[in-house]
């Protein structure tokens, strides 16, 4: 679906990145694997997940080239970009995968665990698209896959960072495929639920946490790749400014922000009727303090 086509995925050293730019390169594309080698909160450096993964693609015959700059600097994520043009002499997608993670309840948060967790997630994400872009847009073609999360969508615990980081990231997606349309540039989302070292630290003290740690294990990395390869074709040349969510052999397409009711007053508002008319008669509309889990309550297919 993807033959000839450059593709660059970010965060592919190991995990849901590891199965795109396989499943991209099994489908015929020249792939760029980018991947610091981070540990999962982003420390440390190690050429060796990405340069594994080319080893895999070129054993089956595959092209692919390494790349191990950062996403979180700009100069970086050029550098990733001219990788695939100096490797491949184009680039086609990109999949912004990279992330890391520094889990701590809100009140707890410090700032640099929450710029850390931004600067991977939602600038990694914006560097990179936007060192593609003119590409694209000279080209008249190109395709953005970018990985978001329920954590931003729905809502979780102790992850304020990373649901920031997510939840934007849809809105970067939606602006990039409003403002690149014209130059037939696509650009959508993906929310991913995979068993994978960003979730392993999950606890398991319970009976019942263990079940749900055994359950989550059923959803591989695996089954995100074919949503990401097909967004990457030629065929789905006419999905672009959505968000899909991924769950084992399930995929959703997921809402987006729009008025859910309203309520009118005439003279106009004040402090006191905003309190005693508007807030009561939307009440019956408000949303819950959901979590992922909350609203994804059945079992994985």
């Amino acid at each position: 679906m993807v033959r000839d086509k450059v593709v660059i995925v970010t965060g592919a050293g190991g995990g849901i990145g590891r199965d795109i730019a396989l499943a991209m390169a099994r489908e015929g594309a020249k792939v760029v694997v980018n991947d610091i080698g981070a540990s999962v909160s982003g420390e440390g450096e190690d050429a060796g997940p990405a340069q594994q993964v080319v080893d895999e693609i070129r054993a089956a015959d595959g092209q692919a080239v390494a790349s191990t700059d950062s996403v979180s600097d700009a100069n970086a994520a050029a550098r990733i970009v001219g990788t695939a043009l100096e490797a491949f002499g184009r680039v086609d997608c990109v999949v912004n995968n990279a992330g890391i993670l520094r889990d701590r309840f809100f009140h707890k948060m410090s700032v640099e665990e929450f710029d850390a967790v931004i600067k991977v997630h939602l600038y990694g994400s914006y560097f990179v698209s936007r060192a593609a872009a003119n590409h694209f847009k000279e080209q008249g073609s190109g395709s953005f896959v970018h990985m978001t999360s329920t954590s931003g969508l729905i809502g979780n615990f102790g992850q304020a960072n990373y649901a920031a980081a997510k939840l934007g990231i849809m809105a970067l997606s939606k602006s990039i495929a409003l403002d690149m349309q014209k130059f037939n540039v696509r650009s959508n989302c993906i929310a991913p639920f995979a068993w994978s070292r960003m979730i392993g630290s999950i606890p398991t003290e319970t009976d019942a946490e263990k079940a749900r740690v055994e359950r989550m294990k059923q959803m591989t990395p695996a089954k995100i790749a074919p949503l990401a390869v097909a967004l990457a074709s030629d065929t789905c040349a006419d999905v672009t400014g959505q968000v899909f969510a991924v769950r084992n052999n399930e995929i959703f397409l997921m809402s987006q922000p729009r008025p859910v009711r309203s309520v009118h007053r005439g003279e106009g508002w004040t402090p006191q009727t905003v309190a005693q008319h508007a807030l009561p008669a939307l009440k019956g509309s408000f949303h819950a303090l959901d979590r992922s889990s909350d609203v994804f309550t059945w079992e994985p297919i």
